[in-house]
């Protein structure tokens, strides 16, 4: 299936949200003047960075003791890419992603996005055309397809 919308999408992401930063930086700069923009800005990223440092843990926790009790880590993997992709999106100097970045990392709005990332991926793992979800056909030979017999042989 392919998507013809996403290069074009991409493109005007890429034009359009430096452009909105930059904007946005300049609005902060014209209220409260550019030495104090440059502090707001670093004082941004030092935040940034501990609330990456303390729920990156809290997530690296959760996911081991997950898996100490031997039960499936989808939502400690799920937290653990949310509070990776926040983070990166705070490495970018700015304002508009750093409210992005800081909403992932958060955990009482990591919730959100986290129903959003499973939607997202349930649908990009269940995709196939002509088959009602839940009653997916495995990739392969079915019993129709080339069969090749033989003895295992140790």
């Amino acid at each position: 299936m392919r998507r013809g919308w996403l290069r074009p999408l991409l493109a005007v992401a890429f034009v359009a949200i430096p452009l909105a930063e930059i904007w946005v930086i300049l609005q902060v700069g014209q209220l409260v003047g550019a030495w104090w923009t440059i502090v707001l800005l670093v004082l941004d990223s030092l935040v940034g960075a501990w609330l990456v440092k303390r729920e990156g843990g809290r997530a690296w926790r959760a996911l081991r003791q997950t898996l100490q009790e031997g039960r499936m880590p989808a939502r400690e993997i799920a937290d653990g890419a949310l509070v990776l992709i926040g983070g990166t999106l705070m490495l970018s100097p700015g304002f508009v992603l750093d409210v992005a970045g800081i909403l992932l990392i958060l955990p009482f709005t990591r919730p959100v996005a986290r129903r959003l990332l499973t939607s997202v991926v349930e649908r990009r793992l269940v995709v196939v055309p002509g088959v009602v979800p839940g009653n997916v056909r495995r990739p392969g030979p079915g019993p129709d397809g080339p069969v090749v017999r033989g003895d295992v042989v140790d």
